[in-house]
């Protein structure tokens, strides 16, 4: 396991992996590190690669498919039983939805910014433990389903 990377390109890395998947902070870190290990570099080069192409650098074709694996590893859904709990009301979700979507439009505009990166940690764990769910991408997957549905 990679050590963590404490600098801002790494902070911006981390928020635009949040953003984008989504998903917690601690598993934007696994992203990067997993691609990272795919890719034979350090996570700090795949920050750094990340930074340089949204600056329209062309990161490393190896990095990137590294990335994009890692990226679709985490947005994969495990199987898992039919969710047997009594589901929150449609009003809380789509508040607690919109919090969490504010949140990350909030982070995409800034990724290296700390409170938005925490706010939307905090929304995400509120969307997980609101829909009994343990990942971010499901929880959001499961309160878009459960806004959509009659019952």
């Amino acid at each position: 396991m990679q050590p963590p990377i404490d600098e801002p390109r790494a902070a911006w890395a981390v928020g635009t992996v949040m953003a984008g998947i989504p998903c917690s902070a601690r598993d934007a870190g696994r992203v990067l590190g997993a691609a990272a290990t795919a890719a034979g570099v350090t996570s700090a080069e795949v920050a750094a690669a990340m930074a340089a192409d949204a600056r329209g650098i062309a990161m490393p074709a190896r990095v990137e498919r590294a990335l994009h694996r890692a990226v679709a590893a985490a947005r994969a859904v495990p199987p898992r039983a039919a969710y047997i709990g009594l589901m929150p009301s449609r009003a809380r979700t789509a508040e607690v939805l919109a919090e969490f979507r504010g949140c990350q439009a909030r982070l995409t505009g800034a990724p290296s910014d700390m409170r938005a990166r925490q706010a939307l940690d905090d929304a995400a764990y509120t969307l997980c433990v609101l829909l009994g769910r343990t990942g971010v991408h499901d929880a959001v997957q499961a309160a878009e389903r459960h806004l959509t549905t009659r019952n």
